[in-house]
């Protein structure tokens, strides 16, 4: 048995006429011999439809009930594209995360898999159906609907394919595969015929909004083939993501812009050991993705202590920093909104210093002053104003040579 697993977005199943189109290209994956196993995200907007309903009700609904209402949205898409497949005689069966045996934390709405029993789906597959799964949503051991917060159909699929030995994990989306840029924003932004697993990792990490990092780091660890694609175009191969090895020598392959972010500045915090632990300690048993950090040595024994959090994080852990404000007897804190990190990507890039420095060439010609800078092995970030955010991705991705010609 050759398995495929494939993951449709929300988007690709927006209407009827979209899961037909999706029914169809299922269809002939399994007449190709394959034994597809598709992971499908709720319709179109359903997820903020349902979210503007719970707000309507309860302005502060709980996480838990909240998982059960969002998971109503994936159910819909797996039921009607199930019936779509029907339609055109073949075999079909649609499954919950549950069903799928899909194990999860109870850290609901950014739940993360345990395990998945794959027994139900292989008695599926070998009764010669395609097995349609819910995207984005599990099941605590007590039997509690969990969702696995943003980009969570993303870590389905993969997870799925993991589990069940597939031959590949296709993901496709509404744009034709991973570009050097966002080209909703930048027009002539190109599509990459292939990229590393590292590359792209830091890629959605910085903002890419193709792939979740959840997804792609687990991928990466289990040497999951990987291929992204669009799910309207049929002529297009998509971008095939590769080991480092195989890439070529270092060069910018990406540029990636975040606004979805804000800085937080605690000012006048006492110089002292384990500091910065009880404070980013604190914010980690909330589940925050806390990115850039920077700290600045003042006089007389205090510090200044910045880092970067995604906005939709910022009301429920400001609480926790303002008791730690209150502990520690440091300042009030700043929170700056309007901010954006701006990033270029590519293996090896921080090992040429031309790179860098042409980076922030390029950013000073464009009188934009940088906030803070993070750095790795593959990446170089600034913290911009978000006002000027857009036209640095532009001219950033024009300096390196990364528009279409």
């Amino acid at each position: 048995m050759k398995i495929i697993v494939q993951k449709y977005g929300g988007t690709s199943v927006a209407n009827v006429e979209r899961i037909r189109n999706v029914a169809a290209r299922v269809i002939e994956t399994k007449n190709k011999g394959f034994s597809p196993v598709v992971v499908v995200s709720a319709m179109g907007d359903t997820t903020d439809v349902l979210i503007s309903l719970a707000k309507q009700i309860n302005p502060k609904p709980s996480t838990r009930e909240m998982d059960m209402l969002m998971a109503t949205g994936e159910q819909t898409s797996i039921a009607l594209l199930a019936m779509a497949i029907e339609a055109l005689g073949e075999r079909a069966v649609s499954l919950t995360g549950a069903q799928s045996g899909i194990k999860t934390d109870d850290f609901f709405s950014k739940a993360k898999i345990d395990s998945i029993d794959t027994i139900r789906i292989k008695k599926e597959l070998s009764d010669d159906k395609i097995v349609i799964v819910a995207g984005f949503q599990g099941a605590t051991d007590d039997g509690d609907i969990t969702t696995l917060g943003r980009g969570g159909s993303d870590t389905t699929a993969v997870a799925l394919a993991v589990a069940l030995d597939a031959e590949k994990c296709e993901i496709y989306t509404d744009v034709l595969g991973i570009y050097t840029t966002d080209p909703r924003i930048v027009k002539d932004a190109s599509l990459l015929e292939s990229i590393s697993y590292d590359e792209l990792l830091e890629m959605a990490k910085l903002g890419a909004g193709v792939m979740h990092p959840r997804s792609v780091e687990l991928a990466r660890k289990n040497k999951m083939p990987l291929i992204v694609r669009s799910a309207f175009d049929y002529g297009q191969d998509g971008t095939e993501i590769i080991e480092v090895n195989e890439m070529e020598k270092a060069q910018v392959r990406g540029v990636t812009l975040d606004e979805d972010i804000v800085r937080i500045s605690v000012p006048n915090v006492p110089d002292r050991p384990g500091i910065a632990y009880k404070l980013f300690s604190s914010l980690i048993n909330l589940n925050v993705h806390i990115d850039m950090i920077l700290q600045n040595l003042n006089h007389d024994g205090f510090n200044d202590i910045s880092f970067t959090v995604p906005v939709d994080d910022l009301e429920r852990i400001l609480p926790t920093i303002n008791a730690f404000v209150d502990e520690v007897g440091a300042s009030p804190i700043v929170v700056k909104k309007d901010v954006a990190k701006l990033s270029i990507v590519g293996t090896g890039i921080t090992s040429d210093v031309k790179i860098a420095s042409g980076l922030f060439g390029k950013i000073y010609e464009l009188g934009i002053n940088i906030e803070m800078i993070s750095t790795s092995e593959i990446k170089i970030s600034c913290i911009i104003d978000q006002s000027q955010a857009k036209q640095a991705l532009e001219e950033v991705h024009k300096y390196f040579g990364l528009n279409t010609q």
